[in-house]
């Protein structure tokens, strides 16, 4: 009896707990003259109003511009000089032995859009043929550093799988190796995903990645587990929550055009 009796209380104790949103409900429900589909609509905030580009790798209005063909105005050597890489007929290629070029503005989680091409005379094998590479948050007082993703002639030319074109270099294989043949133009659509560190310098989100490459889905919101390193495992080392951009010199002739960014 006595177990009935606290049964009781407690369902009673529950249905005054429940009863205001009930009336709550109803009241809702009553300010909508039958149209009850109305409930779950969301208005606000109304998204902004954008211009699409005519093709996918046409730059939206509201993407920044890194490289539209005609100079590197938005790009600098890793040690704040000018970049000496060259530009010609709309593109601009690697200057080996010049060194790596950085964006001038700093960027955390985005969607960048860039187009590259390995040489077409094929001279090496293996890393050794068309290599280069996207970084995001590239960090130069840390050296070098940044999340990659691997630029290399993948046509016909085996490597380790986490280092061939579209593979978060070192961490993650891409799903199907989508690589175009050597000389031809080629493309990236990444989405970045910033990591965030807390007061004291601990991680508390991890960075992730999603590639596309030519247009195939090749990394699905992979989540990254730290800086990029040829030797050892990745580590996370706390940084500004923006950061440049970096291409990468690796001796090889990988030219680059199109390159458009938007913030997300």
């Amino acid at each position: 009896m006595q177990i009935l009796k606290n049964l009781l209380t407690f369902i009673g104790m529950f249905s005054i707990l429940i009863i205001p949103f009930n009336l709550v409900a109803q009241s809702d429900l009553s300010k909508l003259k039958g149209e009850i589909w109305k409930i779950t609509e969301i208005w606000e905030p109304e998204p902004m109003i954008i211009i699409p580009g005519n093709t996918n790798s046409e730059a939206p209005s509201d993407a920044i511009i890194l490289f539209d063909g005609s100079n590197l105005d938005s790009w600098v050597h890793k040690t704040g000089e000018d970049a000496k890489w060259s530009v010609q007929d709309g593109y601009f290629t690697v200057k080996p032995g010049s060194g790596d070029i950085l964006t001038k503005q700093s960027f955390g989680s985005c969607q960048l859009h860039v187009e590259w091409r390995s040489p077409s005379i094929i001279e090496s094998e293996g890393q050794g043929r068309g290599n280069s590479g996207v970084y995001f948050m590239e960090n130069t007082k840390l050296g070098d550093t940044g999340y990659e993703v691997q630029v290399l002639d993948s046509y016909n030319n085996r490597t380790y799988s986490n280092g061939q074109a579209a593979s978060v270099y070192k961490q993650h294989i891409p799903l199907v190796n989508a690589s175009k043949k050597p000389g031809e133009w080629q493309s990236f659509d990444i989405i970045f995903n910033a990591p965030m560190f807390n007061g004291d310098g601990r991680l508390v989100k991890h960075a992730y990645l999603t590639v596309f490459h030519n247009g195939v889905l090749v990394q699905n919101n992979v989540q990254i587990q730290g800086y990029v390193k040829f030797i050892g495992y990745p580590e996370y080392k706390a940084h500004p929550s923006k950061l440049p951009i970096k291409l990468q010199d690796h001796s090889n002739l990988v030219s680059y055009r199109n390159i458009w960014i938007r913030e997300l």
